[in-house]
């Protein structure tokens, strides 16, 4: 009889620890997940453009491929490796910028499979982005009607959040729709603050004003 008990001791042990084993993960991954959302704000907005930020995004992305290689089954780390790419890629410019797009398309393609709601379907924001801002065939493979299709995606599942807005406001001003676009600027504009992301949100706020006032020049 004290065999069944010994044996239900060891198993709450064992499983005792998996849970406090799997909580050290997840507190290990989200550090090192908004460490790099935090650094990728400083390069994006306070490094100087030109051969300075590319060879800071450089650093930046071999650190969140490696962060990927650690995690591989889990989008997020995923997304966050795509958009350092594609920072890197406009930082970049010429052909080497095509290739990082590719990858950043690739890692957000295979996110979608594994999570497509993970960080409030940032996946779709992102590769949505992408569609837009390079450059369709032959040269590249922009697309804007699949660049349409995922920023309304993305808005499906975080309607008021600043980056979707934002995105979407920016790909309507680009196709010349000013009025609809002014109208996604507005939404995002008034998006709530995210936690530990302070410096990128002062930095998409600065980029709101912006394109809000191109779009108002428009509109006349």
């Amino acid at each position: 009889m004290k065999y069944p008990r010994l044996l239900i001791a060891a198993t709450i042990v064992v499983a005792a620890f998996a849970v406090r084993a799997s909580a050290a993960d997840d507190a290990a991954f989200n550090a090192e997940l908004s460490a790099i959302q935090q650094a990728w704000a400083s390069v994006n907005y306070e490094t100087p453009a030109g051969e300075q930020r590319a060879q800071a995004f450089d650093a930046l992305e071999k650190r969140a491929e490696h962060f990927t290689q650690q995690h591989p089954g889990r989008a997020e780390a995923l997304i966050w490796e795509a958009i350092v790419e594609s920072s890197y890629a406009g930082a970049k410019g010429g052909l080497g910028a095509l290739r990082l797009a590719k990858e950043a398309r690739g890692n957000l393609e295979a996110a979608l499979k594994l999570d497509p709601a993970a960080l409030d379907g940032s996946a779709y924001t992102s590769l949505g982005t992408l569609y837009y801002k390079v450059p369709g065939f032959p040269l590249g493979f922009g697309d804007d009607d699949k660049a349409r299709k995922l920023l309304k995606r993305a808005l499906e599942l975080n309607p008021g959040g600043i980056d979707p807005n934002y995105f979407y406001a920016e790909f309507l001003y680009e196709q010349g729709e000013y009025a609809q676009s002014l109208q996604y600027l507005e939404k995002a504009a008034r998006a709530p603050a995210r936690p530990g992301r302070e410096l990128a949100d002062k930095g998409r706020r600065a980029e709101i004003a912006a394109l809000s006032a191109k779009v108002r020049a428009k509109l006349g």
